[in-house]
């Protein structure tokens, strides 16, 4: 972004690359995928790089609303001082936060969740899904995470990322509205469950193996991480794969 403005450029979209995006090795396969996705379909975009700090969601979950707001507002000046307009994330908790959350602080923009935005290049035509991919008769279920589904009410976008693709979606018992957590909300993800009969990764991964489904589709690192670990712990990584959208287009995609 810092080149960009350099030269007096404004990309048409800002890239939110989040924490997961950025550190987790696992989740860096996501937003390359986004990124040659993007690359493919001609999309002006940039990514803050070392401008970019976590946008305080997990300190806000947490209990710390000062680190938050510090956060918050760094983030948001950074942002307003490149005159961005237009942010695209693959992390629910970026979204949630930057578009619920920083308004109240003095940044307004337009936040969109890459399911989202995925779905509306599919509609106009800009990504064109090759017939008889990888996924083609598949059976596919959709993990709702809990900021993008019951906190922002996006549940048909990625539904309909996955049907363009020509696979069978499964729903589990508990899906949208009805959703069950991965286990990982409310910074849950960065500390060790409380003592019960069943980690809730697990519980969660149990209803997706229901489903006989091969591909567990998600939208969010913390869900990827949860779910991941749960097939790990049921020993079924041979056999089921869990995959972020992105991932699922690129390969469709060939990319």
């Amino acid at each position: 972004m810092a080149e960009l403005a350099a030269k007096g450029e404004t990309p048409e979209v800002l890239f939110w690359v989040g924490c997961a995006g950025s550190f987790d090795d696992r989740y860096k396969k996501v937003t390359q995928a986004i990124v040659k996705i993007l690359s493919k379909v001609g999309i002006d975009f940039a990514v803050l790089g070392e401008e970019e700090a976590c946008t305080g969601d997990p300190a806000r979950r947490a209990g710390n609303d000062f680190l938050f707001q510090m956060q918050a507002i760094g983030n948001i000046q950074v942002l307003n001082g490149y005159g961005i307009k237009k942010i695209v994330t693959a992390c629910p908790h970026c979204f949630n936060t930057i578009k619920n959350e920083y308004p109240l602080l003095g940044g307004s923009y337009q936040v969109m969740h890459h399911s989202e935005f995925l779905q509306s290049l599919i509609a106009e035509g800009r990504i064109v899904l090759q017939g008889g991919g990888p996924f083609k008769g598949k059976r596919i279920t959709f993990h709702d995470s809990c900021y993008l589904g019951r906190a922002n009410d996006v549940y048909e976008a990625p539904r309909e990322v996955i049907k363009a693709l020509d696979a069978e979606l499964v729903e589990m018992k508990r899906c949208r509205t009805k959703g069950l957590c991965c286990g990982a909300g409310g910074a849950q993800m960065f500390k060790e469950p409380e003592p019960g009969k069943k980690d809730i990764n697990i519980e969660r991964t149990e209803e997706a193996l229901e489903t006989g489904a091969k591909t567990i589709a998600v939208g969010c690192p913390f869900c990827l991480t949860m779910l991941s670990d749960g097939i790990k712990n049921k020993e079924k990584e041979q056999e089921v794969n869990v995959l972020d959208l992105a991932e699922i287009i690129a390969q469709n995609q060939g990319i």
